[in-house]
């Protein structure tokens, strides 16, 4: 029997293991992603209800430093660097710490994002950007804390945060304008250096046309300030499969000289290799 009733428990162990009781949370978790103009924008947050208590003065104390929402970081990515009340916010992943009053919020973007709550040791050398935002109150309570992305406009949108009966929105602008016409111009002006020497990299690998491969590459040369070594090496390489070995060793030995200035050792080798190769 002892034998059985150890056998048994063997057998349901990983069961008992395995099995997790779920239950929904409190504060379940929210997720917004939008498109401003040209740049995304996300935002992960907690959304505790109120559930017949009184929010703002009493659970959230005015004056006093709140995590907006609850459990882990509220947390905002931005793609691209914005403008918030004339101050640039730079592109990247801030926690949102707010201070709620009873006419204004202070909304401060945080770069530590790995908290529980509030920092346990708040830095003010983290403090990315602060601002002040006029509070609207609502004529309708919001029983959930809820974080939207709204008034879109090419060039700017509203990070809102609402609860019981107290609103705000803070304005951001984003680069659209310079984004777009950076955009266009690179579309119009033709391909880069890096266009064509990927393009020649493509043909040269892949035994494509030899010929067009190396139009490419000295199109690249063409557009590239530096003449990097890298495609003065990928030149060599094609002249050599031209048969013009007198011109690849010429090539090499300039992409030597250019790899030994970056100290790039890999390089180095690679060209030596070549050149005693072609030599012979």
């Amino acid at each position: 029997m002892k034998k059985l009733l150890i056998a048994l428990a063997i057998v349901l162990a990983p069961f008992a293991t395995e099995a997790q009781i779920k239950t929904p949370q409190a504060s379940p978790k929210g997720y917004i992603k939008q498109t401003v103009g040209l740049t995304d924008v996300e935002v992960t947050y907690s959304r505790p209800g109120a559930r017949g208590r009184a929010v703002f003065g009493n659970l959230v104390p005015f004056g006093k430093l709140w995590r907006t929402g609850a459990n882990e970081n509220t947390i905002i990515n931005f793609s691209d660097d914005v403008v918030i009340d004339g101050k640039t916010l730079k592109k990247g992943k801030y926690a949102i710490y707010t201070i709620p009053k009873i006419e204004s919020w202070e909304v401060i973007f945080y770069l530590s994002t790995d908290n529980w709550g509030l920092p346990e040791n708040w830095s003010d050398a983290y403090v990315a950007l602060r601002t002040t935002v006029k509070e609207d109150a609502l004529p309708t309570p919001v029983e959930t804390f809820t974080i939207g992305i709204n008034g879109l406009d090419p060039n700017y949108g509203y990070l809102e945060m609402s609860w019981e009966n107290s609103h705000v929105a803070l304005k951001f602008e984003v680069p659209t304008a310079k984004t777009a016409t950076a955009s266009i111009e690179k579309v119009l002006g033709g391909p880069s250096s890096n266009d064509y020497f990927s393009a020649a990299t493509y043909l040269f690998q892949a035994n494509g046309n030899i010929e067009t491969a190396r139009t490419y590459i000295d199109k690249s040369l063409d557009l590239s300030a530096d003449k990097p070594y890298y495609i003065l090496r990928l030149k060599s390489q094609i002249q050599a499969k031209q048969g013009d070995k007198k011109g690849a060793i010429e090539t090499a030995k300039i992409s030597l000289a250019a790899a030994e200035a970056a100290k790039n050792q890999d390089y180095v080798k690679l060209n030596k290799d070549s050149i005693a190769e072609w030599s012979r």
